[in-house]
């Protein structure tokens, strides 16, 4: 059989080509007859540069820039092979695990650090940036980006706000005169894993704030926060961005990015998928695997499963996810050509083993797997 692995991170443990390599192993495992094409995936999130630079030889650059808290970190962005389009990534400089799990607080955390790998970008000379929304520790709306581009967020005094989603309670105006005048020559391009508005039931902060620290009081405070900037947003820009699709990506920083960089949003699997010429491995094959941290109601709406899914759908090719944890409301992925949802999780465990045997449970997964489908393919 020919089998395409084609896996985003499983975060915490795994890099996508790290999870890639062990279900490998497991396949060969199976057995050694089987024909295997890795491809590792992301879908905006973390490990985006990474498959990005990897699939098209480019390189990668590391910068100082502050962190989701203010404290000085080295960020890595990347350069893809044309030598013209820089890659960056909201979780280098602004991931929710840069920073500990005592200081993740949407409120007070910002995404200037994210702004700071866009200022090295332009410094280097490039004008065409694909910037990937996933895996974020914050929920300003792109405020801090904005500022470290050059953009003032003043209070009713004339004074500048504090950074972080809090310091919006006090917006009363937003300078563009200071920006970066290069960003007005630059192609920007949204590459994120969800479709999210940046307000209501399925906005930025009452679907992931929680996952970033905010309890119930904080998810509703944010909610709060993020009318108000979107108040303000559209207040100079046409983009309505309280509803735009992808607007909550990234803690609602597509929200910023759309009203006042002019970014175009894609989904980043597809980017992804299209640039690691995923489809044409996929022709011919017989079984695809992929898989991630998590599997759940969200991952039928752009996440790297989902996306692999559809393209071997479209080439009546099966697919089976393994995924850390499988949650609930999942049903719909069945329609995406997805066979099986299996968790590589085979019996009672903490958190601190799963990650540390993530490997090993992933490559046996993989095997029982590829044995079961290979047994009913036979029959």
């Amino acid at each position: 059989m020919k089998i395409v692995v084609a896996p985003d991170s499983y975060k915490g443990s795994l890099t996508a080509s790290e999870a890639g390599e062990a279900m490998r192993k497991g396949i060969q495992k199976a057995s050694i007859h089987h024909e295997i094409a890795v491809i590792p995936m992301a879908d905006g999130g973390e490990g985006s540069v990474r498959c990005l630079v990897d699939a098209t030889g480019g390189q990668l650059f590391t910068t100082t820039v502050e962190d989701p808290i203010g404290k000085n970190i080295e960020a890595t962005y990347g350069v893809l092979g044309d030598g013209e389009t820089c890659v960056i990534e909201l979780a280098a400089a602004c991931g929710l695990y840069v920073i500990e799990e005592s200081e993740r607080n949407p409120l007070v955390t910002s995404t200037y650090g994210f702004g700071q790998l866009m200022l090295a970008g332009l410094q280097r000379g490039y004008r065409r940036f694909v910037l990937c929304l996933g895996g974020s520790g914050t929920n300003d709306g792109g405020a801090g980006m904005l500022q470290a581009l050059g953009v003032k967020l003043l209070d009713v005094n004339g004074q500048s706000i504090k950074r972080g989603a809090i310091g919006l309670a006090d917006l009363h105006t937003i300078d563009t005169a200071s920006m970066d005048p290069r960003i007005h020559a630059c192609d920007i391009q949204i590459a994120c894993d969800v479709t999210n508005p940046l307000l209501g039931a399925l906005g930025a902060s009452r679907v992931f704030a929680p996952q970033k620290g905010a309890n119930a009081v904080a998810v509703e405070l944010l909610e709060v926060l993020m009318n108000i900037w979107a108040e303000h947003l559209e207040g100079i820009s046409p983009v309505q961005v309280r509803n735009a699709a992808g607007a909550g990506a990234g803690g609602g920083t597509g929200a910023g990015i759309l009203a006042l960089l002019q970014g175009r949003i894609q989904a980043g699997s597809a980017f992804i998928a299209e640039i690691s010429e995923l489809e044409r491995h996929i022709q011919g094959a017989d079984l695809v695997l992929t898989g991630e941290g998590k599997v759940d109601s969200q991952t039928a709406h752009g996440k790297t499963p989902s996306g692999v899914a559809l393209i071997a759908k479209k080439h009546g090719v099966p697919t089976i996810i393994i995924a850390g944890t499988v949650g609930t409301d999942i049903d719909n992925l069945y329609t995406h050509g997805v066979c099986s949802v299996l968790s590589l999780l085979n019996k009672p465990m903490s958190l601190a083993e799963a990650l540390t045997d993530a490997a090993a449970m992933l490559e046996s997964t993989a095997e029982a797997a590829v044995r079961l489908f290979a047994a009913a393919k036979s029959s």
